[in-house]
């Protein structure tokens, strides 16, 4: 469990998680300095989307970095002409 963990939080980082991670640390900021507890938990919902790498609010909108096992092969179709 914790070396999943581990690999989870080590890989697959680009542009769009660390936006979220951004936004998670500004709305943190805000809500601190407003005393706003709307924006406090936006600000949790981004850190954890951030953290996780999920898109929505579960894995169903996660991005898929690995598509080998859908490459369809393509020595296996065959055309017939229609006239």
């Amino acid at each position: 469990m914790i070396t999943y963990l581990k690999g989870k939080l080590s890989t697959g980082w680009h542009f769009m998680r660390v936006l979220r991670l951004v936004f998670a640390v500004i709305f943190a900021v805000q809500a601190i300095a407003m005393r706003d507890y709307l924006v406090g938990l936006m600000s949790v919902f981004f850190f954890y989307q951030g953290i996780t790498n999920t898109g929505c609010c579960g894995d169903s909108c996660a991005p898929v970095y690995d598509q080998s096992h859908r490459k369809v092969p393509t020595d296996d179709i065959s055309f017939e002409e229609v006239k």
